[in-house]
């Protein structure tokens, strides 16, 4: 008697459904809840839930709908304190000045520091537990932060630093994931009028819920473009002899330059990764020496819908 007495204030206060107290499944389930958690009273163990009927299962009733009334809060509260983390990383990509302060150099250590603050605090709030095999990490994404001490950036950052943007200008850099490859799209742009691209094909391997391998296929660079209007004055002349040139050369010659030049890398070079954050925004990966990489989705997400059973190699 003194634990039913013991359990009445803490549930006094909820009022529940009568179609839910006294259902023929609420009552076997309640039974065997307090059957198994009953006292042992000389030796055998006393049905509470059977001795004292409606009154205990109304009780046990309470508490259950108590707790579940208490999850959606909390709930709530994680989803927008994800979206508020998340809105701020965006915001200090802004702050300090975008991607192009990042190759150029301009970017200081303070906004260096805080932008991987809030990359570290988003991290945390992850929603997808299985991002390799989610249908959110295919699409367009465009890259908007990448590691400092990479031996990549230190040389952007070095080429960048020297020549000045109105000589070369790396403008954007896209990546397209579909049916576990890559497409990766550095954007140049050279004397403000020459644009070109470098484009890095790459096999995906999924080798668990969060590690990804990344094998380059092949690199292709392709012909650049240029923009008439924008050469400027004291190079026409020079452009106007390349372009004479150029319609000299014979038409196999001209269709090799016109498809790019196409590089084998036949996979060998690789690097692992794990995603660390992915929702239908955002996605954040990071290499073996912990560098993130934080990209931005292009184009428009795809529906949610359930994850695909997937084997890991090993």
């Amino acid at each position: 008697m003194a634990l039913v007495q013991g359990i009445a204030p803490a549930t006094s206060a909820i009022r529940t459904p009568r179609s839910l107290l006294y259902s023929p499944h609420s009552a076997s389930l309640i039974a065997s809840l307090v059957s198994v958690s009953a006292p042992l009273e000389n030796g055998r163990r006393v049905l509470v839930g059977r001795r004292f009927g409606r009154i205990s299962e109304a009780r046990v009733c309470r508490a259950m709908v108590q707790q579940a009334a208490q999850g959606a809060p909390a709930t709530y509260a994680k989803e927008m304190e994800r979206l508020s983390a998340k809105e701020s990383l965006l915001l200090a990509f802004k702050d300090s000045g975008g991607f192009e302060a990042l190759v150029t150099g301009k970017t200081t250590e303070m906004q260096s520091i805080d932008v991987n603050e809030r990359i570290t605090g988003l991290e945390r709030l992850n929603p997808t537990p299985r991002p390799t095999t989610s249908p959110y990490l295919e699409g367009q994404w465009n890259l908007e932060w990448f590691g400092t001490g990479k031996p990549g950036s230190l040389a952007a950052r070095f080429l960048f630093q020297i020549f000045p943007s109105a000589l070369a200008n790396l403008s954007k850099v896209d990546v397209v994931i579909k049916d576990s490859y890559g497409k990766t799209t550095v954007n140049l742009k050279l004397l403000n009028s020459v644009e070109s691209k470098i484009v890095l094909n790459s096999r995906l391997s999924v080798e668990g819920p969060l590690r990804l391998k990344e094998e380059y296929v092949e690199a292709v660079l392709e012909s650049p473009k240029v923009v008439e209007e924008s050469v400027p004055e004291q190079l026409k002349g020079a452009f106007g002899q390349a372009v004479s040139t150029a319609q000299q050369l014979p038409v196999p010659v001209k269709d090799a330059i016109s498809s790019g030049l196409k590089i084998p890398l036949n996979g060998r070079f690789q690097r692992m990764l794990m995603i660390s954050y992915l929702d239908e925004e955002i996605l954040i990966l990071r290499d073996t020496t912990g560098t993130p990489e934080v990209l931005s989705r292009l184009d428009v997400p795809p529906s949610t819908m359930a994850e695909p059973a997937t084997e890991y190699e090993s």
